[in-house]
């Protein structure tokens, strides 16, 4: 039976990606800031652990306590939307540490196992931003654009020991709390000189002719453990594959 360590968990992609390992009989660990157990089926094949990806400590202790690691998923992430201007330099720093430096970490803490035992695959979720040029996401998307080079180039890597690293491509699931998850409000990182210019973007964003469930991302994943063919990129959701398509 295989175990497979995911990352932000409490909510979200993460969450049901637990669910649907959960149900199809994987041994699941599903980590967040907070642990919390009563968000999920309880099994003897579920563990939660708490997990702070920007900590390294935080991360040794997780990945010692979780043993053998057959599958990570690198979903734990941070949005941010507005105008990069009144973007601050610190929170610029903060996405980075968890959405780009965050995943590095996670990478690095499990592939000496995975090495060792020349088997195991590495998921990172990005974004459908990585996808196609979208306004007021510069900082968001500058950290996931990073995991996306970074994981082609691991690929290449780690294929020498039989090991897979996948990219996951989410689009906008108006039912994540993706806009929630952040220290900074939205309405704060619109100046009034950009107004105008941001009241038909979030105008759209409010009736999108295509989205991503929860679902559609937790089944990519799936789909992104399973494959052996050497696929990278899994776009998921319907607007994500018809990005991915255009291109």
């Amino acid at each position: 039976m295989q175990t497979i360590l995911i990352t932000g968990c409490s909510s979200g992609y993460g969450l049901e990606t637990a669910r649907h390992f959960l149900v199809n009989g994987w041994n699941v660990i599903a980590t967040m800031r907070t642990p919390r157990e009563d968000i999920l089926p309880r099994s003897e094949r579920l563990r939660v652990l708490p997990l702070d990806v920007t900590s390294e400590a935080s991360i040794s202790a997780t990945v010692k306590a979780a043993g053998p690691i057959d599958v990570l998923v690198n979903n734990a992430g941070i949005g941010v939307v507005g105008a990069f201007e009144a973007t601050t330099m610190s929170h610029i720093r903060k996405v980075f540490e968890t959405n780009t430096l965050g995943v590095m970490a996670m990478a690095q803490a499990v592939i000496p196992q995975m090495r060792e035992r020349r088997s195991g695959v590495i998921v990172n979720v990005t974004s459908s931003a990585t996808l196609a040029a979208m306004p007021l996401a510069a900082a968001y998307t500058a950290s996931k654009q990073a995991i996306e080079g970074f994981t082609g180039s691991l690929a290449h890597e780690l294929a020498y020991f039989g090991i897979r690293a996948k990219l996951v491509e989410p689009g906008y699931a108006p039912t994540t709390r993706f806009s929630h998850n952040t220290s900074v409000r939205i309405e704060d990182m619109i100046p009034e000189a950009y107004a105008d210019f941001a009241a038909p973007i979030f105008a759209a964003f409010a009736r999108p002719a295509l989205t991503t469930k929860e679902s559609d991302v937790a089944e990519a994943i799936w789909a992104a453990v399973h494959d052996t063919s050497g696929k990278l990129r899994f776009p998921a959701g319907q607007d994500a594959v018809a990005l991915a398509n255009a291109g």
